[in-house]
């Protein structure tokens, strides 16, 4: 039997007024992103959030963050891995309406860049990684629901 490697992730659903989710398309990524990444030895997931959120989109200030749940995703089959996601919402003031960050900790995406931007987050919209099955959980207001017709 093959032993299941487990990750851990602190992902971010950052909104800002009114009902804008913070999305980016990145080197090495099929589809929409949210900021995210892996929790560093003895870090919670909550500061991992932190750390991530300034990483990857250079924004340094986020209010009423608040965990939204907790999965185990399978990334792969064989060899087994699964990520342990911590997902978190927050919402942020930025007047940017779109940007690129790039990477500067000096670790693995060190150089890279990311192109952010704000969408409608809605729940027909699909993100890379499955994580648009969390969108559901963002505030009333923020998120809009999918509209299909009885023809559809």
């Amino acid at each position: 039997m093959t032993d299941v490697t487990y990750v851990e992730k602190a992902c971010a659903y950052i909104t800002r007024a009114p009902g804008e989710l913070l999305v980016f398309e990145g080197p090495d990524h099929d589809g929409l992103q949210i900021p995210k990444g892996t929790l560093e030895s003895g870090e919670s997931p909550r500061e991992a959030l932190f750390r991530e959120v300034i990483e990857e989109s250079g924004l340094g200030t986020l209010s009423a963050t608040r965990r939204l749940s907790t999965d185990v995703w399978t990334r792969r089959r064989s060899p087994p891995r699964r990520y342990v996601r911590h997902l978190f919402h927050a919402t942020v003031h930025e007047p940017r309406d779109r940007w690129t960050h790039t990477v500067a900790d000096g670790g693995a995406e060190h150089g890279s860049e990311f192109d952010l931007y704000w969408v409608e987050p809605t729940t027909a919209r699909e993100f890379a990684l499955d994580l648009d099955d969390y969108v559901h959980l963002l505030p009333d207001g923020t998120r809009t629901e999918s509209v299909t017709s009885a023809s559809d």
